[in-house]
């Protein structure tokens, strides 16, 4: 297939485009310099002269906090931009998957949240991935929605690279205990896409490593892990703490756990642990 990647710099961007090429398929990956999101005719240049099959809509405004002062810009990239991604998708009559967040939700909820539960984002970044989702279903004849959480993999900043630098420098580190999702490795998404993408089984779906922690309980296994597969020296003794001790400008969800009911119920096998995941994203970044 010929599959075009927005956001192919980015931590799943450059992932995707590994996978997708290594399964034989025919890539165009599209950083910022390379397409503009924001440009209606820009996409629909882009778009039109490679005639993709599959846009895959990787590139997104993430900057969470910032969000919630830079409204415009937020929904610059994740509204406008995704539309014209599915304006100009529509025109070669391309299938779209976007990738959204676990931040449609409002994170209070005790179950983990289905494909079909009322979203009710409680920050920008979330209210305006949110109106990316919208417009796609409006927009798009052929389309998957993907929410994910929680991203890490070894291209780009993440939590994981962070606590495994904090973990050799900090005598001690607080890593809240209140805020419970599931980790995801970008190539193990990256897997998923590449599956999803040949089907015609659109909708929306749900895609995380499989079970859940809180991100005390992951930064236990990262170091776990770390000085099992990588000989790191752990220095720093580990505390876990609440959210309220370290105030951020865009509220954080206290579930972001989702339930992959669109991955089972679609007879798709349902992606490995966040530990297994954990464990081979290790074992890349030993051999990076």
């Amino acid at each position: 297939m010929k599959v075009l990647v927005t956001g192919a710099s980015g931590q799943l961007g450059v992932d995707t485009v590994k996978v997708i090429q290594a399964k034989g398929h025919e890539v165009l990956g599209c950083d910022r310099e390379t397409l503009d999101i924001t440009n209606l005719e820009q996409c629909q240049q882009v778009i039109t002269s490679f005639q993709p099959e599959v846009i895959i809509h990787c590139a997104a405004y993430t900057a969470v906090d910032v969000a919630e002062t830079d409204i415009d810009g937020a929904y610059l990239v994740n509204a406008v931009g995704t539309r014209n991604i599915a304006v100009a998708a529509e025109s070669v009559q391309a299938k779209v998957i976007y990738i959204s967040t676990d931040y449609v939700f409002d994170g209070q909820g005790v179950q983990p949240y289905h494909e079909y539960d009322n979203t009710d984002p409680q920050s920008i970044y979330g209210k305006s991935k949110r109106a990316g989702e919208v417009l796609i279903q409006s927009l798009s004849s052929r389309y998957f929605i993907v929410r994910t959480s929680w991203v890490y993999g070894l291209h780009g900043n993440n939590f994981v690279k962070t606590m495994l630098k904090l973990g050799q420098e900090k005598p001690q580190l607080k890593v809240v205990h209140d805020q419970k999702g599931s980790p995801t490795y970008t190539v193990d998404l990256a897997e998923f896409l590449t599956e999803l993408m040949v089907t015609e089984k659109y909708g929306v779906y749900h895609a995380s490593n499989s079970d859940s922690c809180t991100w005390y309980e992951f930064t236990q296994e990262i170091f776990r892990q770390a000085i099992d597969t990588l000989g790191i020296d752990i220095q720093a003794v580990l505390e876990p703490c609440a959210t309220s001790e370290f105030p951020r400008p865009a509220p954080r969800p206290a579930n972001s756990v989702m339930e992959h009911l669109s991955i089972r119920t679609n007879g798709f096998t349902d992606i490995r642990s966040w530990q297994e995941g954990l464990n081979a994203f290790m074992q890349e970044y030993k051999n990076d």
